[in-house]
Formats: C-alpha cells, sequence, structure tokens
C-alpha cells in the first residue's frame, strides 16, 4: 500500500497507466485507480467488484508478503494480471528484473572505490524492495564492501531523512542507492543539509530514471527502464487474460544503468 500523496507525486506509475492505456483504451478499457487505506480495505474493494461486474481485470501491483490478494482475485473470478514476482501459477504475471538491475548499479559504486555505501529502500514488506535488498546486500558482500541499510516510503521526505540518519551514524558511506526517483532527490536534499558535496562526498543512484532525475542538480545517475513499455506489455497481458489466454510469465526488457554526474565526475550527461 502507497500514501495517496506518494502515488501522486510518483512518476512511475504515471508512465506506467499511460502505457497500459495505450493498449487498454483502444478496447474499451481505462484504467481506475484505486487509492485504499488497508489491505482490508482492498479486499473489501474487489469483493464489491466482483459482485457487481463493476471492473474487466484488476493488476495487482507492489505483491506482499503472504499477499491475500492473488488467491482471492482466483477464488472470486476476477480476471488479474500480477505485476511483480511470480506468485500464482494460475494468475499471468509481467515481471521486471529488479535483482539484475540492483547488482548493476551496486557493482558501479564498487567499482568507483567506494568502501561503503547506503542502500535506501521501500518497505521491507514488499517482496520487490526485500529483494532488492538482499542483492545489494549480497553484491557488496562479494566486493567486500560495508553495506548500510535504511527504509523509506517512497516519497521525497522519506529519503531525506533517511539519509541523514545514516550518514549522521555512519559518516563513513560515500554513496547512496535508492529505490526510487523521489526518494534520491530526498538524498540530494540531505546531502547538501550536511554539507556533502556530490558526488564528491557522497555519489547518488536513483531508480527509474524520470524527468525529475534528469533535470535535478547535479542530474541524478539511474537505474533506468522503459516504464510506458513496461505499461504495454502489462496492457497486452490484460486483453490476452480477457481473452482466455493461459497464464504466463512475461519479463519486461533490462534495465540499464544511466551514468550521469551524481555518481562519476568522469561522466557526461546523458
Amino acid at each position: 500500500m502507497r500514501d495517496t500523496e506518494i502515488l501522486g507525486a510518483e512518476p512511475y506509475f504515471h508512465d506506467l497507466i499511460a502505457g497500459i492505456e495505450e493498449v487498454t483504451l483502444p478496447q474499451g478499457h481505462p484504467v481506475l485507480l484505486r487509492v485504499l487505506a488497508s489491505t482490508t480495505d482492498e479486499n473489501r474493494l474487489y469483493r464489491a467488484w466482483a459482485a457487481a461486474e463493476a471492473v474487466a481485470a484488476v493488476l495487482l501491483v507492489d505483491i506482499q508478503e503472504n499477499d491475500p490478494r492473488p488467491a482471492l482475485s482466483v477464488d472470486l473470478g476476477l480476471a488479474a494480471v500480477v505485476v511483480g514476482p511470480p506468485v500464482a501459477e494460475d494468475l499471468m504475471t509481467v515481471w521486471t528484473d529488479d535483482d539484475t538491475a540492483m547488482r548493476l548499479a551496486a557493482q558501479h559504486l564498487i567499482g568507483q572505490g567506494h568502501k561503503e555505501i547506503l542502500h535506501v529502500g521501500g518497505p521491507p514488506s514488499i517482496r520487490h524492495s526485500a529483494s532488492r535488498r538482499s542483492t545489494f546486500e549480497a553484491t557488496c558482500a562479494e566486493g567486500d564492501v560495508v553495506a548500510r541499510v535504511a527504509t523509506g516510503d517512497y516519497s521525497r521526505a522519506s529519503g531525506l531523512k533517511a539519509t541523514a540518519a545514516a550518514l549522521a551514524e555512519h559518516p563513513g558511506i560515500t554513496a547512496a542507492l535508492y529505490d526510487s526517483d523521489l526518494m534520491a532527490l530526498g538524498g540530494l536534499d540531505a546531502a547538501a543539509t550536511a554539507h556533502r558535496a556530490v558526488p564528491d562526498s557522497l555519489a547518488i543512484i536513483a531508480w527509474d530514471d524520470s524527468i525529475q532525475a534528469q533535470l535535478s542538480t547535479p542530474p541524478l545517475s539511474a537505474i533506468a527502464r522503459d516504464t510506458r513499455a513496461v505499461g504495454r506489455l502489462i496492457g497486452h497481458a490484460v486483453l490476452d487474460v480477457l481473452a482466455g489466454a493461459p497464464a504466463t510469465v512475461r519479463h519486461a526488457a533490462d534495465a540499464d544503468l544511466r551514468i550521469r554526474h551524481s555518481s562519476s565526475r568522469d561522466q557526461a550527461v546523458t
């Protein structure tokens, strides 16, 4: 679950929905985004939708550990697409390989000579957040680098708070990797407050490569994926489910690491 304000500011979901609707709108299926306070409220809404046949399908995002929604959608007969790690053989799934992307970013920082690196991740109850954290720690261990970890809620304010606390407790941190662009922008704010020049004193890598990341000062290096293309892949998966296609796991294209000034003084802005 994400706060309404965070979803409103988060560029990832705007681009994802735009990509989905490129495919589904011509077939008469707009995307309805509902933000609810709890999983209980979400489950109640699914039951109401199923009883009224109010929606053609549901998208299950931010999959949690022991998430009840996949089984519930099957029990209710709701057409569903999982957006995240595979959790049910009988549900269509669109998956992005976050582990490979995380390894790529962490290895870049290790290759730059950093010996103590911070990861500010999303809530560990979300499976992709937990997976990224595990891959980050394993990659740092392989590189004989100290891994520091903190948790945010994907908002800029949480990125600032988590980074400020980590830098105060562990002044040896010289690089930070974030699970969202907004949290990375908060990391920039924290670095400025702590008088830690970026990238000379603190290198930063964001996640998703939004326009906000590209236009920040300095421009942020970022894990970059064509989010609209992922949305189009989801849109086609939805239409296939509605047409009765069997459940499969569909893999989005691998992400790239786009190096800008925030993580390397030697790289030109792209």
